[in-house]
Formats: structure tokens, C-alpha cells, sequence
């Protein structure tokens, strides 16, 4: 199946879509370094975990600001460029991230990096959606959300082989080679043809279409909300849970992280085409609640493999869903406001999850006794069903030509 879906591409859509996919994917590798390294930046600085992954948080907060700002040029002045310099930013502050002499400096670093990393998603998922071919957008979808998932797994590689011999700084270092994209898109990559057929970057007013689409707008920010919450609920502290709870190595930690998230890139695969014939909607429930019968495996086996087992059953489903997600905030989103629409609404979920690690750690360190498999399990159970009852309620646009805006979308 996917074969057939990668042989209707152009070389200039495959170039646009393998851009949008390492942009995704590089800023997810930026993001997650810091998630081997809590327990390492809390040592060097003096200080306990719980402070540390208030970096987690701050980032995640202000992924909002960045997706407005980014969203708002892209939609202004085109995808390509904007999606170029925001590569190049984010690669910066990942570098500078590594030279931080104190954990305040720290802090600062990586709440910029949230602005940074805000503003990939949307341009991204927007270039690539309005460009690849309609009946091609499920299969394509899944593939360009598990970009995040890769990065993940990236940085999983990376952990073992670079911050035991060099320290959680050097993670940083290699954190800043994304900036090497950008080369790739001035050279490579052509501009949505969506936006092309506007003719001109015309100026738009965020705050008017926002009000013309109040309803889904705020709908679209709850969705992000439980949809982040899951992803990062199952996701961010899990490296710490393996580490500080079993005492497992940084190699079998590594060897753990690597296991799920390649669960989760076959899942986002999975539900993603899935999604083109039953839905966006009935793929996301399905794996909603598919995913609450693996928490116990997920977060209180006992032993090394049967921890991975329910790892990676836990991410197929988790990004199981979130492969929906790019194909169906795209088709939602009005055409004159989509860089900015899709990535602001997903990103102001992020701000309302962003408690998410500072909560799951501050409930296992002082009310569960260091038991952080009772605090993931005791947050995500609530998630899942969260996902799956706002996601009924919502709307359906599967396969919306966006050539033409959509006024009242029916429910499916």
C-alpha cells in the first residue's frame, strides 16, 4: 500500500514531503535529548528532577507563541521560506542550549526553543498536505506525525552512544546539525501549490478568522489538548520511570525507547491509512481505547522485555491516533489561514498539557513514593477516554478538496 501511495508523488512533491518529514523529525530529535538527560542537568546544576523537566514544560508552553508567529508569515509570505528559517533557528538554540552555564540559562534556552519548535508543525504538515494528492493523504499523514516518533528514536541512538563518553552537553551539539535542512529546502523544495493559487501574500487578520471559526477553533484546541497530553503523558517521563525506578543502564533504556517508538511508527502508519477508509474520526477512537487494556503492561511490569512488550504496544496506539492527526487538522483548517489555523490550534493544546511532566513527576516523587508507573498510568487512563469521547464529538472532512473553502462542515 504504501508503494502504490509513494509512486503517485511528482519528484518535486516527494522533495516537499521528505522536507516536511525531517523538519518534523529534527525538531522532535531536539526536543526529546533532553528527556535522557533529566537526571544528568539535574547533577550538574545542583538541583532535583522536578526542575529539570520544568524545561519539558516551558517548552511545550510556549510552542503556542511560535506556531502564531510562524503560522501567521507562512500564511503571509508561503510555506517554504518561513519553514527554512524556523529550521535554522531551532537548530541555534539547540546549540546554545549545550554552552548553558547555569540551570536559569538553561530554562530561558529552552523556553525559546519552544517558539522555535512551535512554529515547525504547522508550516510543515500545511506544505506537505496541500501538496501530496488527495486520496493519498491518510497514508502520507501517518507517515509525516511518526517524523516525530523518528526523532524520538533518534535521540534514543544517540543517548548511549554520545552522553556517556561526553556528557548531556554534546547531546545539544549534535542537536544543532538540523540547521543543514534548510539547505536542502532553498534547493530542493517549491512552494504549496495551495497558496501559490492565492497569487499574493495577502495580509490576513488572525483575530477575525478566529471568531468566523470560534466553534471548531475551540473545539480543535480541546482535541490538541487530550491528544498532547497523551502523547507526552505516555512519552516524556518514561526514559526517567526506566531509569530511576527499574535502575536500568542508559543501553537498555535506549534499547527500550527504541522498541516503542518503532511501535509507534507502525501504528501512525497503520491508523493513518486506516483513517482513508473508515474515517479520521473512528481511526482515532479505535486507537484511543485500544490503548487503556496496555497500561498495566505499559507501566507496572516488572522485567526489562515485558516493559518494552507494553512500550511498544502503548506507542502503536498512542501515535496510532496522533497519525490521523496531520490529514485531519489540514482538512479542517480554512485555506487562507492553514500554516497558521492547524499549527496555533495544536500548539495552544500543548500550552494547556504543558503541566504534564512537572505533574507526572511531582506525583511520583512526593505522593506516590517514587512509583512513577502509578502516576503515568493514573493520568493517561483519564486521556484515553478523553480522546476518545471529544474526538465522537467532533467533525469530519476526509478528503476536502482545498481548492474550496468548506463554510459548515456536517457532521460524518
Amino acid at each position: 500500500m504504501g508503494l502504490s501511495h509513494i509512486r503517485t508523488l511528482s519528484p518535486d512533491q516527494r522533495n516537499t514531503f521528505i522536507a516536511s518529514f525531517l523538519g518534523w523529525t529534527l525538531d522532535a530529535f531536539d526536543f526529546f535529548i533532553l528527556v535522557f538527560v533529566i537526571k544528568d542537568v539535574a547533577k550538574e546544576f545542583g538541583t532535583d528532577k522536578t526542575h529539570v523537566a520544568l524545561a519539558l514544560t516551558l517548552t511545550l508552553a510556549l510552542r503556542p507563541v511560535g506556531a502564531f508567529i510562524f503560522g501567521l508569515a507562512a500564511d503571509r509570505y508561503g510555506r517554504r521560506m518561513v519553514l527554512m528559517v524556523d529550521v535554522i533557528l531551532y537548530s541555534i538554540l539547540e546549540l546554545l542550549s549545550g554552552f548553558a552555564p547555569s540551570l536559569t540559562s538553561f530554562l530561558i534556552l529552552r523556553t525559546l526553543f519552544g517558539v522555535a519548535m512551535g512554529g515547525e508543525w504547522g508550516i510543515g504538515a500545511s506544505l506537505a498536505m496541500e501538496t501530496i494528492p488527495a486520496e493519498s493523504r491518510g497514508f502520507f499523514s501517518g507517515v509525516l506525525q511518526e517524523g516525530y516518533v523518528v526523532g524520538y528514536i533518534l535521540a534514543a541512538i544517540v543517548f548511549p552512544l554520545v552522553a556517556p563518553h561526553w556528557g548531556w552537553r554534546a547531546m545539544f551539539f549534535i542537536g544543532a546539525l538540523p540547521a543543514l535542512l534548510s539547505l536542502f529546502i532553498r534547493a530542493k523544495v517549491k512552494e504549496s501549490p495551495v497558496w501559490e493559487r492565492r497569487q499574493q501574500p495577502a495580509p490576513v487578520n488572525m483575530g477575525a478568522a478566529v471568531r468566523a471559526n470560534a466553534g471548531l477553533f475551540a473545539y480543535l484546541v480541546l482535541l490538541m489538548t487530550a491528544f498532547t497530553f497523551m502523547s507526552h503523558g505516555t512519552q516524556d517521563i518514561y526514559p526517567t520511570f526506566l531509569q530511576v525506578q527499574h535502575h536500568f543502564e542508559p543501553g537498555t533504556v535506549s534499547t527500550i525507547a527504541i522498541i516503542y517508538n518503532i511501535g509507534a511508527l507502525i501504528g501512525g502508519i497503520f491508523f493513518g491509512s486506516l483513517s482513508q477508509r473508515i474515517g479520521r474520526r473512528k481511526a482515532i477512537i479505535i486507537a484511543a481505547l485500544l490503548a487503556l487494556p496496555m497500561i498495566p503492561l505499559w507501566a507496572f511490569s516488572k522485567t526489562a522485555a515485558m516493559l518494552a512488550l507494553g512500550a511498544f504496544l502503548m506507542q502503536f496506539m498512542v501515535q496510532g491516533a496522533w497519525g490521523v492527526i496531520p490529514a485531519h487538522l489540514t482538512e479542517l483548517a480554512p485555506n487562507a489561514l492553514r500554516g497558521t489555523f492547524t499549527g496555533f490550534a495544536y500548539q495552544l493544546g500543548n500550552l494547556l498539557s504543558a503541566i504534564n511532566a512537572t505533574l507526572q513527576t511531582n506525583l511520583a516523587e512526593h505522593h506516590y513514593h517514587n512509583d512513577y508507573g502509578r502516576a503515568m498510568a493514573s493520568v493517561v487512563v483519564i486521556v484515553f477516554i478523553s480522546v476518545a469521547v471529544i474526538t465522537a464529538l467532533g467533525r469530519e472532512a476526509k478528503g476536502v478538496s482545498f481548492s474550496e473553502e468548506i463554510p459548515d462542515l456536517k457532521p460524518a
